[in-house]
């Protein structure tokens, strides 16, 4: 795992942009296209803003989603389909992006698109790390064992405060308590992984994910595990790493 730590976190998004358009680019020149994972949240706002500017034929990428709430309407402001749509598959043309729908039989979905996935391998995965440690929507304790690649999980209190607190609900009643995930296995089966986690907020969870052991309980420490993660952070959320 490669650690970049940024002054601010304009110039995180701006480097995770760079490398992931670069890697996005090489797959197309190796294999004619590219698949790729896109997350949502606050912590992608930046990253996200840089990676519509770059010279990407975005007409050989094919995108898939991360995760997203159960029963919450693609209308709603919190909806991840909605912040995709808008912050990103609206800015570029897409060969085809694959939205999680958490609002139909979420055992039918997880199965729908767990076959499209299979015929995808993914080239880059861009992700970042909730405040409890969690990757995408796999809160603490994860599964790291788990085969599916997209399951229904039950969302952890400190989840759903962060959600509350970055502004999407004005009430934790509000919360959904459950939502579509995409597994740890199926994370981990991406090519690169480019993680973009600004902020001291999660400085905490960074702290415990780089240099604490890869347990259940910091679910992304098992990046840890896999090769070709690069972790981008800002110097707030780097702020308790003893190497810093």
């Amino acid at each position: 795992m490669d650690i970049i730590i940024s002054a601010t976190k304009d110039d995180l998004g701006k480097k995770a942009a760079e490398l992931g358009a670069k890697l996005i680019r090489q797959a197309i020149e190796q294999r004619g296209k590219a698949n790729i994972i896109v997350a949502t949240g606050a912590s992608q706002f930046e990253m996200l803003a840089e990676l519509v500017k770059h010279n990407v034929d975005w007409t050989k990428v094919t995108g898939f989603h991360l995760d997203e709430y159960i029963g919450l309407s693609a209308s709603h402001p919190a909806s991840f389909r909605k912040y995709l749509k808008e912050r990103f598959v609206e800015k570029v043309q897409l060969k085809k992006f694959h939205y999680v729908n958490g609002e139909d039989n979420s055992k039918a979905e997880n199965k729908r698109l767990g076959q499209i996935i299979s015929q995808h391998p993914i080239d880059v995965a861009f992700v970042g790390i909730g405040e409890n440690g969690h990757l995408a929507f796999n809160d603490p304790p994860a599964d790291f064992k788990i085969e599916e690649a997209y399951i229904a999980v039950t969302l952890d209190t400190a989840c759903r405060q962060q959600q509350l607190g970055e502004g999407w609900f004005s009430s934790i009643d509000e919360v959904p308590q459950q939502a579509i995930s995409m597994t740890i296995r199926q994370i981990l089966k991406s090519h690169a992984i480019i993680c973009s986690v600004p902020d001291s907020r999660k400085a905490q969870a960074v702290q415990k994910v780089i240099e604490g052991p890869v347990t259940a309980d910091v679910p992304a420490s098992i990046l840890q595990k896999h090769e070709r993660t690069t972790l981008y952070l800002d110097k707030d959320s780097a702020s308790l790493l003893k190497s810093n």
